[in-house]
């Protein structure tokens, strides 16, 4: 049985043509593809429609949440898989995951996420705002036991896990899950829903599983890192999204743990020579998040806050 494949734009032409053409090469039968575009300037929606998509245009560029939205409400099988413009397929792992998804409709469905010279993308994360996620922020990860490090590092695993969220560049479920669930939350505009997304659904007692068994090829960051990582909305959002879905206590637990695997990460490159500018400005896009911001809002509010996308 086929599936549907959500797929939202902006300015992401070369890489839909990439994703089409693995699409075509690697599934025998094609999904219902709907793409959603968001205020592209370039010629993929055209090559969108031409490929045989139903397009779906949104005035005003409403952001990533609603758009995936707007393409949930015209899929027409059981099972959807949201999926990025710059993923790539390498053999048949997404028809794989759809079946997974069908065949375990009370979950949501994660394949491994590879870089593009083959490495594991840290696509998969722990609970956060958990004594336990302070872990790595303490020991060097690779000198935990093995069973451990897959804890706190789940996108390592061997096999398939559950695990707290994962990113949402190929995520799959059963249609109506997903629309029961949002699937996320129209206000937020970028960065941070598909965390908001994971925590919520296993708060609603529908956890998100990795399968990385199942590879799916992802640039990362195509359009919405063009102008340089946005450490201060990042920041931002992830205090949000922890504090609207597991509230103030883990949201302090998880401000101590970024705090400290950030200044760390900034020591050890002092220390060995290596670039600690990012973590450096990481910590302080924290701390400047965490004195700037609001008291935490109590567990089950709905976050919003308009950001850039794209």
């Amino acid at each position: 049985m086929t599936f549907t494949a959500v797929v939202v734009l902006h300015d992401s032409e070369a890489e839909l043509r990439a994703l089409l053409d693995s699409i075509d090469a690697h599934l025998a039968d094609r999904p219902q593809l709907v793409v959603v575009d968001s205020g592209s300037r370039d010629g993929g929606p055209g090559l969108a429609a031409e490929r045989g998509a139903e397009v779906v245009a949104l005035a005003g560029n409403p952001g990533f949440g609603a758009a995936c939205n707007a393409g949930l409400e015209r899929a027409r099988r059981d099972v959807t898989v949201l999926l990025n413009p710059d993923c790539e397929l390498m053999d048949g792992s997404l028809q794989a995951l759809a079946a997974f998804a069908r065949a375990h409709p009370q979950a949501l469905h994660a394949p491994r996420l590879l870089n593009a010279d083959g490495s594991i993308q840290r696509s998969a994360h722990p609970l956060p705002g958990t004594p336990g996620s302070l872990l790595p922020a303490l020991v060097h990860p690779p000198l935990l036991p093995r069973a451990v490090r897959e804890r706190v590092e789940p996108y390592r695993a061997a096999g398939a896990r559950t695990v707290g969220w994962a990113i949402a560049a190929c995520l799959a479920g059963a249609t109506a899950t997903l629309r029961r669930l949002g699937p996320f939350d129209p206000a937020v505009h970028l960065f941070g829903e598909d965390m908001e997304l994971g925590l919520r659904a296993r708060a609603a007692g529908i956890p998100t599983v990795l399968h990385p068994q199942l590879r799916i090829r992802h640039a990362g960051g195509h359009a919405t890192l063009r102008g340089g990582e946005p450490y201060a909305v990042v920041a931002r959002r992830r205090r949000e999204a922890i504090s609207a879905t597991l509230g103030g206590r883990a949201l302090v637990v998880d401000d101590v743990g970024q705090a400290l695997t950030f200044a760390t990460r900034a020591a050890g490159h002092a220390v060995t020579g290596g670039d600690a500018a990012r973590p450096r400005a990481q910590l302080a896009a924290l701390a400047r998040a965490v004195w700037g911001q609001p008291h935490p809002a109590p567990p089950g509010h709905r976050i919003g806050g308009a950001h850039r996308h794209g």
